[in-house]
């Protein structure tokens, strides 16, 4: 392998941690004063507390980016760029939950846009497994946890029905 085709998954692999920090800087813009909001909240027993959420999105934008990068590094089809791009849709829906839930305090439209956001990243997981199983396996852990996100959406907008 010469050192010009080393180089170029590496760029790769910075493109898609870039796409991926950049999807988490909108959502943390949206998400400035959360701590604070979300320390406010009536919470359930089984709520994690605030401090989690920075190392297990920084770890959740690792596994999408490397996911992500694993499929780009596939010779071109049709199916590659379709996986590609709903991985690109979903991010969207990523960042756009901050928003929903944390700077316009929309709880039910965020749930309602959680479930769109819980399907998106299916949809990716499912066609990112179909070209690598890797890649597929990769995005389980954030299903996992968008899931767990949207009992925890669910429980505090009915919990929180003057703030959410």
């Amino acid at each position: 392998m010469s050192d010009a085709s080393r180089v170029h998954p590496v760029l790769g692999l910075l493109g898609w941690m870039g796409v991926c920090t950049l999807t988490s800087v909108v959502g943390a813009l949206a998400s400035v004063s959360a701590p604070a909001f979300y320390a406010e909240l009536v919470q359930p027993s089984w709520a994690p507390p605030a401090w989690l959420f920075g190392p297990a999105w920084t770890l959740l934008f690792l596994l999408m980016s490397v996911a992500a990068w694993r499929v780009w590094r596939l010779p071109d089809s049709a199916a590659r760029s379709r996986a590609l791009r709903w991985f690109l849709i979903q991010l969207v829906a990523n960042a756009l939950w901050s928003w929903l839930f944390f700077a316009w305090r929309l709880g039910g439209l965020a749930l309602a846009e959680l479930v769109l956001f819980w399907l998106l990243i299916a949809i990716t997981a499912w066609s990112f497994w179909r070209l690598d199983r890797w890649a597929g396996v990769l995005l389980l852990p954030y299903l996992a946890w968008v899931a767990f996100a949207g009992a925890l959406n669910a429980v505090l907008w009915l919990a929180n029905p003057t703030l959410l």
